[in-house]
């Protein structure tokens, strides 16, 4: 994780949110110098600023002398969008998983990367790295692609412009991808074959709001053998599902 370092005169949110920036999925539990490291902080500041997280519960200080991610964060986060997409997804997602017996991811659409916001394994699964909270490429992963193909046109030309490959496979040449998501958006699925792992492919189905406009992306994951454009039926029943769970949700937000 490369530095950032805060300037003078940054604001405390800035500053509070380089500290937090300093755990991730790989360093959920950090001493006072490793965020100090992390963050760009000196070690006298970090531990300033982390006391007042720590009198907020935006993190913990533990008995160890060690820091973590504090409970009021976990409070704060339910209440996020993802969170409660994928609590009304839930249900479909655990279908398509059972009638498919592969993995299912479902993502938003978070910056120039797709967010992981739910992973449920199935039995004829591969394995993956992918936990809630990953992010993932757009262009070369079939979940990424359902949300780049109906993506503003900012995030597509600057997806597009920054493509590395992940594999040998890896599509990179501008031209090559835009005619996938020309094709995603006319079929509404997105395949994904070794471009992001070795032998692993994807399909994926967007999730449409009903205004029309794209809230996430449900995928099946699984080994090259696996034939998953033969499930493209019941994904897109399932993202359609979604779909109207989360419109359901949503409008009982308003009403409340």
């Amino acid at each position: 994780m490369p530095v950032v370092r805060t300037a003078p005169g940054e604001s405390v949110t800035v500053r509070a949110r380089g500290l937090l920036d300093a755990f991730d999925q790989q360093h959920r539990v950090l001493s006072l110098s490793q965020v100090s490291r992390r963050s760009g902080t000196p070690l006298a500041t970090a531990q300033r600023r982390l006391r007042d997280l720590v009198d907020a519960r935006l993190v913990e200080h533990r008995a160890d002398g060690l820091y973590e991610i504090g409970s009021r964060m976990w409070q704060l986060g339910l209440l996020s969008r993802p969170t409660s997409m994928r609590e009304a997804a839930l249900p479909h997602l655990q279908d398509l998983v059972s009638r498919t017996g592969h993995t299912v991811h479902m993502a938003v659409l978070d910056g120039h990367a797709a967010l992981v916001v739910d992973r449920l394994a199935g039995l004829r699964t591969v394995p993956t790295r992918h936990r809630p909270g990953a992010r993932l490429p757009l262009y070369c992963t079939a979940v990424g692609r359902a949300l780049l193909a109906f993506a503003p046109d900012s995030v597509q030309e600057q997806t597009l412009n920054a493509m590395t490959p992940h594999t040998p496979l890896t599509v990179t040449d501008p031209e090559v991808l835009r005619a996938h998501l020309a094709e995603t958006r006319r079929t509404r699925i997105a395949e994904s074959r070794q471009q992001h792992r070795l032998g692993v492919s994807s399909v994926a189905a967007p999730v449409f709001a009903s205004d029309g406009s794209v809230t996430a992306a449900v995928a099946l994951i699984g080994p090259m053998d696996a034939r998953l454009t033969a499930h493209t039926e019941p994904l897109r029943g399932c993202a359609n599902a979604v779909a109207r769970s989360v419109e359901v949700l949503e409008r009982r937000w308003f009403e409340e």
